[in-house]
């Protein structure tokens, strides 16, 4: 890879900088999620020019799945001693047993480390490219509103908040501060795999698109971004509803019929999310509603998820922990 020997433009570190800026404790913690490639590697670089050095550390996860994986653990301490960050990395086995895939088995492995180390505030270094794709990826898997607005720009994740600095920026315009800046990164070479669902979106589907329609990728993203103020929208309504049924953790039936059909399920999904658990398929969901609609008083229907159960008895719906 060639590198510029051009001073880098300040509009980058700038334009962290200003998200940043009404959203960090001036006091906390940061840590950013260092993978070595050229997304993570601007974030880090952009952190530093900030002058976020003394407070900073990456957090670089081994998945252990590539030929090349130690080589790039390597990558990033060196990377972090140049810039002076402090650095930790940790090897994970990923479960791939799971049935929900090698790449979402890395990704919970992955976010259970970062869930363990970080800091106060964890950056990730996702852009808009990243978004348009995965909007694409979940509108193509029949997602609601809250899929539709793809990753969201900031959350609560763990005992931290999670931040993504870099979500309006292409991945041109994060390349080009990077030749400019000199910076070097690593390719994983997975990346290039079409048979890998969200390699075909962006090499294929998202490239296509743009051929034809050349603002996609800023428009899916813009679309993320209404659909993200619905989903708030929805949410507020589902509190107010939590509110009105609620008794103690569980929620009074009668209550429950009271609602409509879709502001039920709303009612529901938001529930599961605020325990963290996550949300079943549509049709899993709908034919529970429809049991709890329903059911007889001698009936206990009940869905068993993942995280635990929601099961119907002494006429209160319950959320019952599996862990």
């Amino acid at each position: 890879m060639a590198a510029s020997r051009n001073k880098p433009s300040t509009d980058l570190p700038k334009r962290v900088g200003a998200f940043l800026a009404t959203r960090l404790d001036p006091e906390g913690r940061l840590s950013v999620g260092l993978s070595g490639g050229c997304d993570s590697v601007v974030l880090l670089h952009a952190l530093v020019t900030l002058g976020l050095r003394e407070r900073l550390q990456a957090i670089h996860v081994h998945h252990g799945l590539s030929p090349n994986a130690d080589a790039w653990a390597e990558f990033c301490g060196d990377t972090c001693r140049r810039l002076g960050v402090s650095f930790v990395t940790r090897r994970v086995t990923v479960d791939a047993s799971t049935g929900s895939g090698l790449e979402a088995a890395a990704r919970d492995a992955r976010y259970a480390v970062f869930a363990e180390l970080a800091g106060d505030t964890l950056l990730l270094a996702h852009h808009r490219g990243d978004q348009a794709e995965t909007v694409l990826f979940n509108l193509l898997r029949g997602a609601g509103v809250t899929g539709a607005a793809g990753i969201p720009v900031e959350r609560n994740f763990a005992h931290c908040r999670l931040l993504r600095p870099l979500l309006g920026l292409s991945r041109g315009e994060i390349e080009a501060y990077a030749r400019q800046a000199g910076l070097a990164w690593i390719d994983d070479e997975s990346n290039g795999d079409t048979a890998i669902t969200r390699n075909f979106l962006r090499h294929q589907t998202l490239v296509g698109l743009a051929r034809r329609f050349p603002g996609a990728e800023a428009a899916l993203a813009q679309a993320a971004s209404h659909f993200a103020e619905a989903g708030g929208l929805l949410d507020e309504l589902a509190e107010l509803d939590w509110q009105r049924v609620a008794e103690g953790e569980a929620a009074r039936l009668g209550d429950l019929r009271q609602l409509s059909v879709p502001r039920l399920k709303n009612l529901l999904r938001y529930r599961l999310r605020s325990l963290g658990w996550r949300v079943p398929v549509a049709n899993r969901l709908d034919e529970f509603v429809r049991q709890v609609l329903t059911a007889a008083p001698d009936r206990h229907p009940e869905l068993v998820l993942p995280d635990g159960k929601m099961r119907v008895a002494q006429r209160r719906l319950h959320w019952l922990s599996g862990k």
